[in-house]
């Protein structure tokens, strides 16, 4: 799978180069992405700028990536959803249980929000 990597000081953003996101596709995302949450800067904002096309296993794979960076302690935002992939998402109920932002913005300051909880919470 082609992905453009851009490394921030606080997270990486991951951004497919691909229209359409299959089941096999997004588990090799998660292959490329579970190993993230060892590095210094294990936070991840996933750009689906590009992609037009999910299904559904594609959509249930994400959630629980989402969801395995957060109970490690990491955040996981997806921003920039095509409306045909937020709806789908939707359809699935998983946009309940997913981090999603409309803008790379967003999510970069979700991100460090979080960060900011974390530290905070860290010290009691």
């Amino acid at each position: 799978m082609n992905v453009k990597l851009d490394t921030k000081e606080k997270f990486t953003v991951i951004t497919p180069n691909e229209v359409t996101l299959t089941a096999i596709m997004t588990e090799d995302l998660c292959n490329l992405l579970l190993p993230y949450k060892q590095k210094d800067t294990p936070h991840i904002v996933l750009n689906m700028q590009a992609v037009e096309i999910i299904d559904e296993k594609g959509g249930e794979n994400l959630a629980n990536l989402q969801q395995n960076f957060y109970e490690h302690n990491c955040s996981f935002v997806i921003c920039s959803l095509q409306p045909v992939v937020e709806k789908l998402l939707d359809k699935m109920e998983l946009l309940e249980v997913m981090n999603v932002t409309p803008t790379e913005s967003e999510a970069w300051d979700i991100v460090q929000m979080e960060e900011i909880e974390r530290e905070l919470l860290g010290d009691e």
